[in-house]
């Protein structure tokens, strides 16, 4: 994830001792002091005891289908939650961020200020200043315009559980109190399992989305100094589907969502006008790369992608985001740049993702990326599975080694390739895009409209199985493939294997 790079924050993100797995290595913190008041909720025990799934036939979950009804099947419930796991959450939205005032970017329901571009970079309408960090302000506005909700959760295919987990642990995680950050996700997973909904499946139908990457919720020491609180780890949130803006490759419930960029569309117009502007503009970079380098983490390529693209003299541009520098902080000069490049480099910075890759692609580059855990394995509800129809990839260990010359790889793509995996660019914005909650796409599926019919057809499989009788128990061993097996199909040998070795704990260094 890039730490908004552009946008006014420093770069850094995770603490040295924060070892998820040989790609996780950081600069160290400051302390974030700040405290709050807490709302009153009775202690949850830190290892909470869970229903487990019966091994035997559920005939009794099936849901009613009306073949005269549109929405049978698609019902979705949202539970009621108190407002401080939601709401309250943003009427304190200048603690929010160390760094800077959060209270510009939950206006317009989350789309942030609108946008003005004096060069004509963005068009007209439909664009904002938008935060990378609020999708589940967006996601919880677009949920209430969602077309088949219903108050009767019997008839429900899934319930919507509307926590702002992103903006709530973000107020504790430069905090070394681990309690603090524990506080409001262990009173959600109580208040959640008191609810009659969540008797039905034991969750299983229940999903929620978590504005930040997956590793700020997967701490599984009791260390006050390390990263992240449990919202992940809890035995109940591994029944639910979860949403984040990263997931982690080996948790089969764990579902990646893009990231938002600052284009929200109001009516299918508006993207077609983009989309028809982004395949006429001329590109005469063949290749960019838009961020810092990351001296820290000890696998990092960002100085050799860097220093690769100063050696390319005019055939790449580069646009460095150091704290010191206001440049990236419009995002015009971002559109600028990815508009005038025929190729986008989306190495990793701090974890594997990026908000520049949904940048890119709305712009009409074709992203390059260097570890397959930067989209291959995250988004595979919104981008194809085939991923040459779309990106290049270069292995990041050869860039390292000195083994792959950038620009000498993409000179050699084909002119027929380049036009054909633009085109292919292009089809997918509407699918990374947030249309604007106070209206909606016609003809045209966003990127939320695509992860809702994801955890539906998600939710339906799981009941399907437990009404037959089926054991969802999921071994080790099927987790730490989870990433072949949910992209391949397979969980034997592959030659990726080497990019997603991991530890078990977070352990320091």
């Amino acid at each position: 994830m890039e730490e908004t790079e552009h946008r006014g924050e420093i770069p850094k993100l995770y603490p040295a001792n924060a070892t998820i797995d040989n790609f996780f290595i950081g600069g160290e913190w400051d302390k974030y002091l700040q405290q709050v008041v807490l709302p009153k909720t009775e202690s949850v025990h830190p290892n909470p005891k869970i229903e487990q799934v019966v091994v035997e036939k559920h005939p009794e979950l099936e849901i009613p289908l009306d073949p005269g009804d549109s929405c049978s099947g698609k019902y979705i419930y949202v539970h009621d939650l108190p407002t401080h796991f939601n709401s309250d959450i943003l009427k304190h939205c200048r603690s929010l961020s160390k760094w800077m005032d959060m209270c510009p970017f939950i206006s317009n329901m989350g789309l942030g200020p609108q946008l003005q571009s004096s060069d004509k970079v963005v068009s007209n309408e439909g664009w904002y200043e938008t935060n990378q960090f609020v999708v589940e302000v967006l996601f919880h506005n677009r949920m209430k315009q969602y077309k088949c909700l219903t108050n009767d959760s019997s008839k429900a295919a899934a319930v919507f559980v509307p926590y702002y987990g992103g903006l709530d642990v973000v107020r504790y995680l430069w905090d070394s109190k681990r309690m603090m950050r524990d506080h409001y996700s262990m009173a959600l997973i109580q208040w959640i399992r008191e609810k009659p909904e969540w008797k039905r499946m034991w969750g299983r139908d229940h999903f929620m989305v978590a504005g930040r990457i997956s590793w700020d919720f997967r701490r599984l020491t009791e260390k006050d100094d390390h990263w992240g609180n449990k919202l992940m780890v809890l035995p109940e949130s591994k029944n639910m589907t979860m949403l984040t803006i990263e997931s982690s490759p080996w948790n089969e419930n764990d579902f990646a969502i893009p990231y938002p960029t600052d284009f929200h569309p109001s009516s299918d117009a508006q993207v077609f006008e983009w989309q028809h502007r982004m395949r006429k503009i001329r590109r005469r970079t063949l290749f960019s790369f838009a961020g810092a380098p990351r001296p820290n983490l000890k696998n990092s390529i960002r100085s050799e992608i860097i220093q690769q693209c100063k050696s390319a003299r005019r055939k790449c541009q580069l646009l460095g985001c150091h704290p010191s520098s206001k440049k990236c902080d419009d995002p015009s000069n971002l559109l600028k740049m990815f508009q005038s490049s025929i190729f986008c480099l989306q190495p990793p910075g701090d974890s594997y993702t990026r908000r520049s890759t949904f940048d890119s692609i709305l712009a009409g580059c074709i992203p390059v990326f260097f570890h397959p855990g930067s989209a291959y394995v995250q988004y595979l509800w919104h981008f194809p599975k085939d991923f040459t129809k779309y990106s290049v990839f270069i292995p990041g260990d050869e860039v390292k080694e000195g083994k792959a010359n950038i620009t000498r790889i993409l000179s050699r793509i084909s002119r027929r390739r380049v036009v054909a995996m633009r085109e292919q660019v292009v089809r997918l914005i509407p699918g990374i895009v947030y249309a604007d909650p106070r209206s909606s796409l016609e003809t045209l599926e966003d990127a939320f409209d695509i992860t809702v019919d994801g955890v539906l057809e998600r939710i339906d499989g799981i009941r399907k199985e437990m009404i037959q009788g089926k054991n969802l128990t999921v071994s080790e061993a099927e987790e730490e493939s989870n990433w072949k097996k949910t992209m391949f199909g397979t969980i034997g040998p592959h030659p990726w294997d080497h990019f997603f070795i991991r530890e078990r704990e977070w352990n320091p260094q």
